[in-house]
């Protein structure tokens, strides 16, 4: 294959890549498979802690060459054949402490991470946590003060599954000072995300088409939820599966007829990149 025409795939997981019970349907694999054998790169871009989405990739057999991660949405770009980071941003923990204090004040759920496991505060130490461990399958950490960690971490997230209003003035308060130094956004309708200014999947879509050396048009990105939005439009094809949100339509390319169930990975693959 021509060096001009290498083709790099972004995918998000849950709700692109993944079925509703987690499972990556067989055509999506057998497509992923044929597009790795002809050359290109394939790039599975989530929110989930870099450990989360190692042990994904792992399961999914996207371990060989041509195959990254994008993890913390853009926090951590990884390159899961050589097993090493490439790429990292974080977040200075003086203003980890004063988010989780003002976190800790409003009774709002808060955590951050290692690579491999979420960290909280014994006052986070509750149910939120122990379902979001099942989730992602990673390991939590309880410390008495995040500001006893030993390394600066990548993102933090707040939680909270009754109501989303107490997320949004949270967002509102971190505006109020932080505008310039950190970027929130809501993942879904429980998560909001808080990470360094600029961390988001469209400018890791960008940073990795440069270390991968793919000119931007030959970037492809698929996703289904607001956090795709950024990369679904940084992409030189922005596709969107059928069963994503109206606004993460509304930027689309192309959306696709099958949805996270069905394959719609495969028709992406099939129709886009494979000679």
């Amino acid at each position: 294959m021509a060096h001009n025409d290498r083709k790099a795939l972004f995918l998000d997981l849950d709700g692109t890549l993944l079925t509703d019970d987690k499972q990556i349907p067989q055509g999506n694999r057998e497509a992923i498979y044929r597009m790795l054998d002809q050359g290109h790169s394939v790039i599975i871009a989530t929110g989930r802690p870099l450990g989360s989405a190692v042990l994904q990739a792992e399961r999914l057999g996207l371990t060989s060459k041509g195959c990254y991660i994008i993890a913390f949405n853009g926090g951590v770009l990884y390159d899961s054949f050589e097993r090493k980071a490439v790429y990292r941003s974080t977040l200075p923990l003086d203003i980890v402490k004063k988010t989780f204090e003002e976190a800790n004040r409003r009774g709002i759920h808060i955590q951050t991470y290692r690579d491999d496991r979420v960290v909280v505060e014994p006052v986070c130490d509750d149910e939120l946590v122990r379902e979001y461990s099942r989730k992602m399958i990673v390991e939590e950490e309880v410390i008495p003060d995040v500001a006893l960690l030993d390394e600066e971490p990548v993102k933090m997230l707040i939680i909270d599954d009754r109501d989303p209003a107490p997320l949004q003035a949270f967002r509102e308060w971190v505006a109020s000072w932080a505008d310039g130094i950190l970027d929130t956004f809501f993942s879904n309708d429980q998560y909001v995300e808080i990470v360094s200014k600029g961390l988001n999947k469209g400018n890791a879509l960008l940073q990795m088409a440069d270390i991968l050396g793919i000119d931007r048009e030959n970037t492809i990105a698929a996703g289904d939820a607001g956090n795709d939005i950024k990369m679904i439009e940084a992409a030189g094809l922005g596709c969107v599966m059928c069963n994503a949100t109206d606004d993460v339509k509304a930027v689309a390319d192309y959306i696709t007829e099958k949805n996270n169930n069905e394959c719609g990975v495969a028709e992406i693959i099939e129709k886009f990149v494979l000679l």
